[in-house]
């Protein structure tokens, strides 16, 4: 009888060393501890949770979320309990749990980003800071510090100066080049990407004749975003050589498959998890069962190994 040999799913994104290559992305998982009832979030090569603020932040006034054919709108305004109660609060919770867990950044000003980074520093055990360069820059006149180089790589330089932890820099779609946006956060010396966030949309509706959301446009993810997610992250692995985590769309193997296919070292499974709370395990799962059909022994054997025509 043959043994079945249990394939290596390890990925490494820069220094961050992770047992498998799905995160859950942020804004979609909670603090990671939601999910505890459902199953062992250490089984996740890393938990990415919600974006934090330097103060507690209440978001936007209802409705904030809106089903669509293919997804889901959200202006939910990155609410959140702010980085003091997550380090006293959250933080521990996650190590009791044996999590590898990433925590993701937002701020009106640079200097905002820069306290909330150098308070985040102080956490041992935190593997990395996601940098959500998709924010207003309110200092600008509301442009968002990632919609052209100049403004990415000028944020992600003063973080940078502000921390010792990896850094990865998560990108917006709304551009035209996202390889000069990837390169820019490359040359600022972020250690990874990670890209897409969502995609600016909006619903009305035609009785009221009014907008759905109270924000009136919100991000949109979900199934119906992955064709442009995965477009973009296959231009920003041929523009810059450090490690491309590929967000958007995922629901299952297949679909993160094709992500690492293209190059991702790993994906952040998101909309998923508000439909299947098991989506990123299932995932998991089905990355190795399909690893064992195929006779992969390695996750490097298969990532990035895209056949051009």
């Amino acid at each position: 009888m043959t043994q079945t040999v249990t394939p290596d799913l390890s990925a490494r994104v820069g220094s961050v060393l992770l047992k498998n290559p799905v995160m859950s992305a942020s804004g979609t998982f909670g603090y990671g501890l939601e999910f505890i009832p459902f199953y062992d979030i250490s089984r996740l090569g890393a938990v990415i949770v919600k974006g934090l603020s330097l103060l507690p932040t209440p978001g936007n006034a209802p409705g904030r979320i809106v089903e669509t054919p293919a997804g889901m709108l959200n202006a939910i305004g990155l609410q959140n309990i702010g980085v003091e109660r997550f380090v006293n609060e959250v933080a521990p919770r996650l190590d009791d749990a044996g999590a590898v867990y990433v925590a993701n950044i937002y701020g009106r000003t640079i200097e905002e980003y820069e306290a909330v980074a150098r308070r985040l520093s102080e956490v041992p055990s935190l593997a990395a800071i996601e940098l959500n360069a998709s924010c207003p820059n309110v200092k600008e006149g509301g442009i968002a510090f990632g919609s052209n180089p100049e403004g990415l790589s000028g944020l992600t330089r003063r973080v940078r100066a502000a921390t010792g932890k990896p850094l990865w820099v998560k990108l917006s779609p709304n551009v035209s080049d996202i390889g000069a946006i990837a390169r820019a956060a490359e040359e600022a010396g972020a250690d990874a990407v990670t890209l897409i966030n969502t995609i600016v949309g909006m619903a009305v509706d035609p009785r009221t004749r009014r907008p759905k959301l109270s924000n009136v446009t919100g991000g949109l993810s979900g199934p119906a975003v992955k064709p442009v997610a995965l477009r973009m992250v296959w231009e920003a692995c041929k523009a810059v050589k450090i490690p491309v985590v590929g967000i958007g769309g995922i629901q299952s193997a297949g679909d993160a498959l094709e992500f690492l296919l293209v190059g991702a070292a790993a994906v952040q499974v998101g909309t998923a998890n508000f439909r299947n709370p098991n989506a990123c395990v299932e995932i998991v799962d089905g990355i190795r069962d399909f690893f064992v059909r195929e006779k992969i022994f390695r996750l490097d054997d298969y990532r990035g190994k895209l056949l051009l025509p």
